[in-house]
């Protein structure tokens, strides 16, 4: 099973180059952020004549997660428990049936800044959220994952100049600090688990020639429940992308499960 994340950054902006990516990759599962749509303004029917079920969590203008998948899914669930009154669409889950039973959840982690700040207080406490969910997760003791736009940069190696995001939100002590909480409840991180070399990366500013200059950061990420980790065969990034026409400025990863 192939399973992929991807900050889209607006599904009307991006909808060819969503395609395209998608008939070129072929993902099994993929779980879309920042699709910037209601619900009932996603082209749902563009993905399903491509042998996908939609399914959306939106929010108008901002934010909005999505899974396509070609394989049923099962106890679908939108929004992050613990905030009722939390009305940012940030989280969608579900239960891929493949040849094992994968729980998928797909986030789109707040940005945080400016720091210090409300939206920064809203990062942190989101994260502590996310923390209590991770952790049921890990009880059930069954294979789960969870991925999408952290909005964290775990490691300095993460950057190519980890100076310049010193005093972001997305990377600083207290937000690293609140990301490796939730990966020492025993997650997997699959991509550094698979790739041991420096200066790969998943996003990169649209501004100053960052891609040309490969002066990225590395944001998206897939946490694997241990049982999921057994699974895992390899994890990719999918960065040639970034240089096609009228890209998102993040790249999908994904993961191949043995599932």
């Amino acid at each position: 099973m192939k399973i992929a994340t991807f900050n889209i950054n607006g599904i009307k902006a991006r909808l060819p180059a969503l395609t395209n990516w998608l008939q070129e990759a072929q993902p099994d599962v993929a779980l879309l952020q920042e699709i910037k749509s209601v619900d009932d303004g996603f082209p749902r029917e563009h993905f399903e004549d491509m042998g996908y079920q939609v399914e959306t969590h939106g929010q108008k203008s901002f934010n909005g997660v999505a899974i396509l998948s070609k394989l049923p899914l099962e106890d679908i669930t939108r929004g992050l428990p613990g905030d009722y009154s939390d009305e940012q669409a940030r989280w969608i889950e579900a239960t891929v049936i493949g040849k094992s039973p994968i729980r998928v959840c797909g986030l789109y982690l707040p940005n945080g800044n400016p720091a210090p700040g409300p939206k920064y207080d809203y990062k942190l406490d989101w994260m502590l959220r996310l923390k209590k969910r991770a952790q049921e997760l890990i009880n059930a003791e069954e294979p789960a994952l969870m991925a999408g736009d952290y909005n964290i940069i775990a490691q300095p190696e993460d950057a190519a100049k980890p100076e310049a995001w010193a005093l972001d939100a997305l990377h600083l002590p207290q937000s690293r600090a609140a990301y490796r909480d939730v990966v020492n409840l025993g997650f997997t991180e699959a991509f550094t688990s698979h790739n041991l070399e420096l200066g790969h990366y998943t996003f990169w500013d649209y501004q100053a020639g960052s891609w040309q200059r490969n002066n990225g950061i590395r944001i998206d990420h897939f946490l694997l429940t241990p049982s999921c980790a057994d699974l895992l065969i390899e994890c990719k990034i999918d960065s040639n992308i970034r240089g096609y026409e009228k890209p998102s400025d993040h790249v999908p990863v994904w993961v191949q499960l043995e599932s």
